[in-house]
């Protein structure tokens, strides 16, 4: 698949909920290309940051050839981005990465935990089988909750019990007494090792998107490997770059 380096620009920006924000891009060949569970590359205008931050794409609009990032500010890279305002030119890369398999037929869980839940706003939107969204916050502060909404049914888990059912999304499926055929999710790797294992203990496929720091984002630097149950071609080892060969990877393709 192709990847390109844009100067887009940003068509507007917001803050959904505390430190995180929706930016929407216009680009001209990025939106095109991409699929969910992608992610594109973000350069600082800072010169000192020369690494770009990666951020998953949470919505693509080829009619406007936009995409949408939701990001949490983590560090001095999110936190210029979030001061970006519409009309504003920015530096990116992509579409990068593998993305989830959208010809799936049965019924999925589309499982989002923290940072995570954006990149399955699209797959929302582009699955055609049956799905029903199963969502993990820390609190009651469920940012993109009304818009998974449009899509499907959605259900939520909170830490501290705010909202919906209290504790992880698993404790969700088990409390409202859900069934599905597959998993697809994006969240934290704890989050992420403990649906692999619910998936082979329900006789379910899953897929997972992983989240790791991530440096040069197009395989070369190897910075951002996973532990892998086959070894990799490139570096002859049982690794698979994140972003390269994921982030998105059947559960038991990967070690967590």
């Amino acid at each position: 698949m192709a990847k390109y380096k844009e100067r887009a620009k940003v068509i507007s920006q917001e803050c959904i909920a505390p430190d995180i924000f929706s930016m929407w891009i216009g680009t001209k060949d990025i939106a095109m290309e991409a699929v969910p569970g992608q992610f594109i590359s973000v350069y600082c205008r800072d010169g000192s940051r020369l690494l770009p931050r990666p951020i998953s794409i949470c919505e693509i609009d080829k009619e406007k050839r936009s995409l949408r990032i939701v990001y949490r500010i983590a560090g001095k890279g999110t936190n210029e981005f979030s001061g970006y305002n519409a009309g504003d030119l920015i530096d990116i890369v992509g579409p990068l990465g593998n993305g989830f398999p959208l010809d799936f037929e049965g019924s999925a869980f589309l499982i989002g935990g923290g940072i995570g839940i954006p990149p399955m706003l699209e797959l929302a939107k582009q699955l055609k089988c049956e799905t029903k969204a199963v969502i993990g916050y820390r609190d009651s502060n469920m940012f993109l909750k009304d818009e998974f909404e449009r899509y499907t049914e959605v259900v939520v888990a909170t830490e501290d019990g705010s909202a919906g059912t209290k504790g992880n999304v698993i404790d969700a499926i088990k409390d409202n007494g859900l069934k599905a055929d597959a998993i697809f999710a994006c969240g934290p790797t704890p989050m992420l090792r403990a649906l692999k294992q619910y998936a082979a203990e329900n006789n379910m496929k899953a897929w997972i998107s992983l989240e790791e720091k991530m440096a040069c984002g197009i395989g070369a630097c190897l910075a951002c490997v996973c532990r892998s149950t086959e070894v990799d071609g490139h570096s002859r080892v049982h690794n698979k770059r994140i972003c390269k060969e994921g982030p998105v990877f059947p559960a038991e393709d990967v070690e967590l």
